[in-house]
């Protein structure tokens, strides 16, 4: 049994498909099957059972897949463990798309000077699957904004920012000294996909106070909300971090009266895993950073 095979079978089992694994892991999708089928020679057994377009685990397969986890975990800590120097290595990030735009470039580019060995690679993703990731051990760190069910996973909270109203400059309550949240409720909002946990701060937020915001559109992306709101399609609520970037002045922001619409930003790791010296000079940089967002 090999490495290789092990990872081969973890990928298949994660797609639940040949096709797309074997365009994930980069070799052919003949390679592949003679690499598992080879693995279920020596098991004497199925791992998985084979349908028209998807394949399932079998029992002998949950039970690989578990294992197999644990074998590569270790031989990928050992690793780490042996090269530690403190200063070189690779820290594989995570981020959710409305974290890192504008939370991470100068973060990364202040730490790359300082630890020019180190290989920063950053990977946006939805909560779920940063989680997942950060779990099985596919990346080391994940930021993103609280709740999460994070079972198992090490979560530390780092600063909470306002989500700030904005609006089009033609919009009635521009003009108004201040914005309370029960003159927003007449409006329409365009708002994030539901993947995105940022709608579910607002709604959340809006909820709590006996309202509920109707959304007018949907989009993937916080710039294209941004761009929506100034073509007058509705209002929205975004991160203090990324309207410190926005420098047009075609949207006007606004900070609601009264109590204030907030989401908490945290990283998240797994404490099982191997933490090297250069990673937790990276969870000290990022704290440092982070207090002064507070």
């Amino acid at each position: 049994m090999e490495v290789d095979q092990l990872r081969y079978f973890l990928r298949v089992a994660e797609r639940q498909n040949f096709t797309r694994a074997a365009e994930e892991l980069g070799i052919s999708q003949s390679a592949l099957s003679r690499s598992i089928q080879k693995l279920e020679d020596e098991l004497g057994q199925p791992v998985f059972e084979r349908k028209t377009r998807s394949v399932a685990l079998t029992e002998a397969g949950v039970l690989l897949q578990s294992r197999a986890q644990q074998v590569l975990t270790l031989i990928e800590d050992t690793k780490a463990e042996i090269s530690d120097d403190g200063e070189s290595g690779q820290i594989r990030l995570g981020a959710i798309p409305t974290i890192a735009p504008y939370f991470l470039p100068d973060l990364l580019r202040n730490f790359s000077t300082d630890f020019p060995k180190a290989m920063l690679v950053v990977q946006e993703d939805t909560t779920d699957n940063l989680l997942k990731r950060c779990s099985q051990g596919e990346i080391d760190l994940a930021i993103l904004a609280l709740p999460v069910p994070a079972r198992y996973l090490e979560v530390e909270e780092l600063f909470t920012e306002e989500l700030l109203l904005v609006l089009p400059p033609e919009h009635p309550l521009v003009d108004k000294p201040q914005v309370r949240l029960a003159d927003i409720k007449p409006f329409p909002f365009v708002l994030l996909d539901e993947a995105h946990c940022l709608s579910d701060n607002i709604v959340s937020f809006c909820r709590q106070r006996s309202f509920h915001p109707v959304a007018v559109e949907h989009t993937s992306q916080l710039a294209m909300i941004q761009e929506l709101v100034s073509l007058s399609h509705g209002i929205s609520m975004i991160p203090q971090m990324a309207r410190d970037l926005d420098h047009s002045d075609r949207r006007v922001y606004r900070s609601l009266s009264g109590i204030k619409p907030t989401r908490k930003i945290a990283v998240v790791w797994n404490p099982y895993r191997f933490q090297s010296r250069l990673l937790e000079a990276f969870k000290d940089r990022l704290r440092s950073y982070s207090r002064n967002k507070k």
